[in-house]
């Protein structure tokens, strides 16, 4: 009854077709074009949800977007506002890399605000206006934040 010849593989040797090649995964630009050199079968799939990475909701944004049918333009920065952060900067002599500086932003990003080609972002026109000292959302755009008492 019992059979000594035959002997049962088990944990990672005991894959369909025998001991095949473990799959590896190609981390750099480099091993991925040697894999297809080799004639490999490679497949590409972009991972997502990993626990160390930080999420990105601008692509939830435009994942919902893609979901929809409608197309909505995305809301850009109003001419009159880049037009009011550019005359409190030079009214303080200040360049854009000055700014830039004080506000914890690069300097094209200020540069973009300027040009109206920015997508508003209320915490930074926030720290523009401290700044600045000029009032940038709402009503009354360009005046002194805060009124000169009588």
């Amino acid at each position: 009854m019992s059979d000594w010849d035959n002997v049962t593989i088990i944990g990672q040797k005991a894959r369909v077709g025998g001991g095949g090649p473990r799959e590896t995964v190609a981390r750099t630009q480099g091993q991925l074009n040697a894999a297809r050199r080799a004639g490999a079968v490679v497949g590409i799939e972009k991972k997502y949800g990993t626990a160390n990475t930080k999420s990105n909701p601008e692509g939830q944004r435009l994942t919902k977007l893609d979901a929809t049918d409608d197309v909505v333009t995305v809301k850009k920065l109003d001419a009159s506002v880049g037009k009011a952060i550019q005359q409190a900067r030079q009214e303080k002599k200040l360049t854009q890399k000055d700014l830039a500086t004080k506000v914890n932003e690069k300097p094209n990003v200020i540069n973009d605000y300027e040009a109206g080609r920015a997508v508003p972002n209320q915490q930074l026109l926030g720290k523009l206006e401290r700044a600045l000292g000029v009032k940038l959302r709402g009503k009354n755009i360009g005046e002194p934040l805060f009124a000169k008492k009588k």
